[in-house]
């Protein structure tokens, strides 16, 4: 099973932004946790702070993986041009977020990604992206 984790803006910040809400882990530290807990998984891991690059990395992967999990930040409650990428490709999107969005602004209430998801996974902290490997691996 081959999936991908894809990460919007300042994902690449975690560990030091806000860790009362985003915890003190950084990603790639998270990512070789995740890596042992499913071996029997390859596991891609891409994040990109530009809206454009993430459109085209779905867009590239989207007929070939065997699901993408896609935490597109900010962009999720305000890009139609992620939540139409996903809509396009064939690859099951399961969308995940660290923080429980229902808990924060009321923008961040609206997802332009979860009606065409499989499922949406949030408010766990970073265990939100093992429960949505797990997913995947359960069928």
């Amino acid at each position: 099973m081959k999936l991908i984790i894809i990460n919007g803006p300042n994902l690449n910040l975690l560990g030091k932004r806000e860790p009362e809400v985003y915890g003190s882990t950084t990603f790639e530290a998270y990512f070789s946790k995740l890596e042992k807990r499913f071996p029997e998984v390859e596991l891609i891991y891409f994040q990109s702070n530009i809206e454009g690059e993430l459109i085209s990395k779905i867009q590239e992967v989207g007929f070939d993986m065997d699901g993408i999990i896609l935490n597109a930040a900010a962009y999720t409650h305000t890009s139609v041009g992620i939540g139409d990428a996903v809509k396009s490709i064939e690859t099951p999107v399961v969308e995940v977020h660290i923080s429980n969005t229902h808990k924060r602004e009321d923008f961040r209430h609206i997802s332009y990604i979860a009606g065409a998801a499989k499922g949406v996974v949030l408010g766990f902290g970073l265990q939100s992206y093992d429960l949505a490997i797990q997913s995947f691996v359960d069928g």
